[in-house]
Parts: structure tokens; C-alpha cells; sequence
């Protein structure tokens, strides 16, 4: 696979690279991002190698982020209209301004007009809510979307960070009314953060929403520069973001990730992302690179192939614990189906259930 390899973005005729180049790291305003001029260098690397898919946010250092992608890729109209431009409104930019961030109609269009202007673009390809705004009510929130598609500002619209009952009930009100539908979801994925296989995955499944994982490295954890003997001494730039995640279970994932790599010839930053490119529900996975150098090695990542078995090793040692009814949910199917064979899959007898006529009342 090769990044000019295109997938379609849930159910969409948006076709966007299988690796986005998240914008996070444009700008050193946060303390450990990279210059502009470093920037612009990144985002020639992904762009020459066939990459489609740029994604930012309003807040994103202080929104240099923005105008950073705006002055190399939106004031060149050749540039922009090759590119897939996603970006975010939620964080609010004004210090105690209860107007100023969350998922209102007066944000989102407010927030809208200022990314545009950052971004020296007409239109944004795919905007996010960033995160669920409990203080909004959802129609609000879909119907000021759909008024900046119905107006050309915006072309689709997606959910960050967002609930599933929330996700599903934005969905089917959308699809209700004739609204504009979400078409994917922006999740934090990882072999370390996978509780999203609980609801979230199978709610995209369900309503044709393409996911795009945030995070597969768990901001560097899973990169193999952290071991069990560095880890007390490591000063991560991020800081307890990522020193939180040295625990025992971190370090058994990264023993079979660190062996996974050794047997494929490659790192274990590539085989990380590889395993969550491959997941269920995954159109385009989230990548992040405050170096030319990262870049290059994240982008490999589509040249491994895992075997069965050592895919299976990865699965079994990062498996969560997920909330009910999941697990409940996986072991009912012999009281519903009862010996049946449905779609491929065989379900054993129930043992409480009648075992002729003579046995039901």
C-alpha cells in the first residue's frame, strides 16, 4: 500500500489517503512542536509521496496550525484544491467568554469564519466537532452544520471524541430530517487505548462512518524509544500524557511489539500503526511528525504486513476489558440462536432450552 492508495472516508465518495498527517505539531507555541519552515517540509514530504489528507483544529497552537497550512497550501489554489483539509471547533479562544467555545450554532459558525480566514480557504473538506458539548442540544449542533453545507463553507462534517448514544442519536437525526449526515469519527485508537471497540467501532460500522484514529502511538509511548529500564529516567516532552502509560501492562505490549518488529525487519512505531490501519472501521489513521525524519518513518508503516499469528500476539496481549454488555453480549448467542448456523457462524445447543415437543409447555 502506498499512500496515493485512496480509501473512501465512510460512506462518502470523499477519498482520502489510508495515513493523515495531523497538524498538531505546526508551531512551537505549545513547547514541542515544529517551526513553520519545519513544517512546510513535512507537509512537502506527505504531499510528494501522494498524501491527501491534512488534519488540524481551531486550537491547535493558539491556531498557528491553521494559518500555517493556510499560507503554504490555501493561498495556492493548485495546492488547496488537491488537498483534503479537515480541521476542528470546541476550544474556546477567548478566556471567559461562555460564547467562545463548545458546539453552538453561534461557535460553529463563528469558529467556521475564523479558520477559513487562518486558512486562506473558501471552503473546509471535512469539519469536526472536537469533542461533545453536554450543554448544546445535538439538533442545534446538526443543524448549524448543515447550514454551513448547504452555504459551501463546508463539504462534510465529522465527530471527534464524542459518545456513542450521542454519535448515533446525531446520526439518525440527521438522516430524519434530511440534514447532512456525519461521515466519520475521529477516536483515540491504539494498541494501549482500545476501549473504543466496545461502542464506538460498532456504531461506525453500524451508521457508515469511516474512523480515523488519533493517537496510534499513544503520544510516543508505543514509538520503542521507552523501555522498562529508561522509562524512570525518560523526561517526555508531553509529560505525565505520557509518563502515566509506563505501567506493567504498557510494557508486556511493548515486549511483544518490540519481538513483532524484530521478526518483520521493521520498528516498532511501524508496526503499531500498521495493527491499527488494519482494524476494523479504520479508513485513514492519524499521524503525527515534528520531524521530515518521523515522517518517513511513520509512512513505512504501509509497507508491513503482519502475519496471522503475530497480529493474533498483538491482539491477545492488548486486550481490554470492555464495559457490559460486551462480553455478556458475545457468549448469549447459544440461548438466542440455540444449534443454528447464521452468516458462517455455528452456535452451539442450549443446554436449558426444550429439547423436543415433549419437552415445551
Amino acid at each position: 500500500m502506498a499512500l496515493h492508495h485512496y480509501v473512501s472516508l465512510g460512506k462518502s465518495g470523499l477519498r482520502v489517503s489510508p495515513l493523515c498527517l495531523g497538524a498538531m505539531t505546526f508551531g512551537e507555541e505549545w513547547g514541542w512542536g515544529a517551526t513553520p519552515e519545519v513544517s512546510v517540509r513535512i507537509l512537502d514530504g506527505y504531499m510528494a509521496r501522494g498524501g491527501n489528507f491534512v488534519d488540524t483544529a481551531n486550537g491547535y497552537t493558539k491556531g498557528h496550525s491553521e494559518k500555517i497550512l493556510g499560507d503554504h497550501i490555501g493561498r495556492h489554489s493548485s495546492k488547496r484544491d488537491r488537498m483534503v483539509i479537515a480541521t476542528k471547533f470546541y476550544t474556546n479562544m477567548y478566556g471567559g467568554d461562555p460564547n467562545g467555545g463548545g458546539a453552538s450554532r453561534k461557535v460553529i459558525v463563528e469558529s467556521c469564519d475564523q479558520s477559513l480566514r487562518r486558512l486562506r480557504t473558501e471552503y473546509i473538506d471535512l469539519y469536526w466537532m472536537h469533542a461533545w458539548d453536554r450543554f448544546t442540544p445535538i439538533e442545534e449542533t446538526m443543524r448549524a452544520l448543515d447550514d454551513l453545507v448547504s452555504a459551501g463553507k463546508v463539504r462534510y462534517i465529522g465527530f471527534s471524541d464524542t459518545p456513542a448514544w450521542k454519535v448515533a442519536q446525531a446520526q439518525v437525526t440527521a438522516l430524519l430530517r434530511g440534514w447532512t449526515p456525519l461521515i466519520a469519527l475521529q477516536l483515540e485508537y491504539s494498541l494501549i487505548e482500545r476501549t473504543i471497540e466496545g461502542e464506538l467501532i460498532p456504531a461506525a460500522l453500524e451508521l457508515g462512518l469511516g474512523v480515523t484514529p488519533w493517537s496510534p502511538l499513544k503520544s510516543g509511548v508505543l514509538s520503542g524509544k521507552y523501555t522498562r529500564a529508561n522509562a524512570a529516567q525518560a523526561n517526555p516532552g508531553r509529560g505525565a500524557r505520557v509518563s502515566n502509560n509506563f505501567t506493567e501492562q504498557t510494557f508486556k505490549i511493548l515486549d511483544v511489539l518490540g519481538r513483532v518488529a524484530s521478526e518483520v525487519g521493521s520498528t516498532s512505531a511501524r508496526v503499531a500503526l500498521s495493527w491499527v490501519q488494519a482494524r476494523p472501521g479504520v479508513a485513514s489513521t492519524i499521524i503525527g511528525a515534528r520531524t521530515p525524519e518521523q515522517l518517513d518513518d511513520n509512512i513505512g508503516a504501509l509497507d508491513v504486513q503482519l502475519s496471522v499469528a503475530q497480529a493474533a500476539a498483538l491482539e491477545e496481549v492488548s486486550r481490554p476489558k470492555l464495559n457490559f454488555p460486551f462480553e455478556f453480549l458475545k457468549n448469549v448467542g447459544t440461548f438466542g440462536y440455540n444449534g443454528s448456523t447464521i452468516d458462517g457462524q455455528t452456535f452451539e445447543v442450549n443446554p436449558l432450552a426444550p429439547k423436543d415437543d415433549s419437552e415445551r409447555f
